[in-house]
């Protein structure tokens, strides 16, 4: 019969708790020091099997039968940033034909005393190389004409989540403000039919003041667009349906705009485009 690492844990527990009470009617001491080793190793185990528990439940997100997989390979690798205090978080993606093309702004302060990169994290379900995305960034504190082109570095391994760093112009010390813009394009990597966008945060703090998603589709516009929002601690829960904000003749807008939202959360913008552009 296969034991999991809570119910060890309870069973060290009582053990730990009996080899206590012979201690104090025996007096012993090494029948004490045995008795607080079982009781550290059962809480350790109980943190480790709730910590293993969390990472689990967020490596398997579902939303209307479908497996969000670059969502779940992200969540397993994700680490907070630190670094940054974000203010403001602004995401518009451009979908065309089977293309996506992603310009993300990130404004706020530093909280470190010194800052000379930051990390973002590209997500897709298909792998695709990074020399393929053609990434280009801008320091926009240090630059706000946008006249110098930043080449992103990959951090770590490709495969469909994949860290890339962005060094900025100069460093930052505490308490500067930034403002930090990547842009970046994936190729054929959103089918016809069911489709959908990520939106993640993950930074070490409670809300961030104001988010703003953009999605921008060009040819065959989505029959409906539903936001779905997660956390670490919550499963995704279906938050609202988009309403069409603009639209012309083969484009189609629509916005999410989001105050306080949580430093640590992801927001899954699923939709059905019955045709891919042609």
């Amino acid at each position: 019969m296969p034991f999991s690492l809570e119910s060890i844990a309870s069973l060290a527990t009582i053990v730990g708790a009996i080899v206590s009470v012979l201690a104090l009617l025996q007096s012993r001491t090494w029948l004490v020091v045995t008795s607080l080793l079982f009781i550290c190793l059962s809480i350790s185990a109980v943190l480790y099997a709730r910590r293993e528990r969390v990472t689990l439940n967020a490596a398997s997100t579902v939303i209307e039968g479908r497996s969000i997989d670059s969502l779940n390979i992200a969540n397993l690798r994700r680490r907070l940033n630190r670094t940054f205090v974000i203010q403001e978080a602004h995401h518009t993606a451009r979908i065309a034909d089977e293309d996506l093309e992603i310009t993300w702004r990130y404004s706020g302060y530093c909280r470190t005393d010194r800052a000379s990169t930051m990390e973002f994290s590209i997500d897709s379900d298909h792998s695709i190389a990074f020399d393929k995305l053609n990434c280009v960034a801008y320091d926009l504190g240090h630059d706000p004409e946008m006249t110098h082109k930043i080449s992103p570095v990959l951090v770590g391994t490709e495969g469909i989540s994949k860290k890339i760093s962005v060094p900025l112009l100069e460093p930052l010390k505490a308490n500067q403000s930034f403002s930090v813009l990547l842009k970046c394009t994936l190729p054929r990597c959103i089918k016809a039919g069911f489709g959908y966008y990520t939106s993640t945060l993950s930074f070490a703090q409670a809300r961030i003041r104001r988010s703003v998603v953009h999605l921008i589709f060009v040819g065959t516009p989505p029959s409906w667009v539903r936001v779905y929002e997660s956390t670490l601690k919550r499963p995704p829960a279906l938050l609202k349906t988009l309403p069409l904000l603009r639209e012309e003749p083969a484009l189609s807008e629509y916005i999410d705009v989001a105050e306080e939202r949580q430093g640590q959360s992801a927001r899954v913008y699923i939709f059905w485009r019955d045709t891919a552009h042609k």
